[in-house]
């Protein structure tokens, strides 16, 4: 995907916002910079792929997982908290004959704690409207060709609710461990542009 994202006007704002608070002395930019640090150190896809490798591995996990993914995600020491409010977390898993793929129309909303730094394509307008509407040739641009008979699902994250795969545990690994299972995961088999 090509990327249109042009976040410079919004990146500006947030710099005038800082400012404005730095010099009525509300914000102190040592303070601020070390909670987003430990934040952004604590968001990582390998939380994600975590919470894929324990579903994998435990059918009881995946039914939680599934039915209150924000219940279900302190079991592992995660949750969707960290911001000025908590999410809900919802995990849609891909079968044999549905496929879910992520995508924020609006914006850029993102479970950043378990996925991490949200990837620029996702942020572009093009991806954000072609995968609406045509997403199994989005999934072919990042190299995913599932069969005609595979029902696509797009999910549409919002301020309130974000998404993450479950993606379909690959045949043959059934004598991995859940590191080794979590290793074989990837950021994009987390969005759906990839089938792991």
């Amino acid at each position: 995907m090509s990327d249109d994202h042009d976040d410079s006007p919004i990146a500006a704002r947030v710099r005038e916002l800082e400012a404005a608070l730095e010099e009525k002395g509300l914000l102190d930019p040592r303070e601020l910079d070390q909670v987003l640090e430990a934040f952004t150190h604590r968001a990582s896809p390998a939380n994600g792929f975590r919470v894929v490798a324990r579903a994998w591995t435990d059918d009881g996990f995946r039914a939680r997982l599934l039915d209150n993914a924000n219940e279900a995600l302190p079991e592992l020491g995660l949750s969707m908290g960290g911001g000025l409010q908590v999410q809900r977390l919802h995990v849609v898993e891909n079968t044999e004959d549905v496929h879910n793929v992520l995508v924020c129309t609006l914006c850029s909303c993102y479970p950043l704690s378990l996925l991490g730094p949200s990837p620029t394509w996702y942020k572009s307008p093009a991806y954000r409207a072609k995968v609406v509407s045509h997403p199994r040739e989005v999934l072919e641009q990042f190299g995913l060709t599932l069969p005609g008979t595979t029902r696509i699902e797009v999910w549409d994250a919002n301020a309130e609710s974000r998404y993450m795969v479950l993606p379909r545990r690959p045949e043959g690994t059934g004598d991995l461990t859940e590191a080794e299972l979590a290793a074989l995961v990837t950021r994009n088999g987390l969005i759906g542009t990839a089938a792991v």
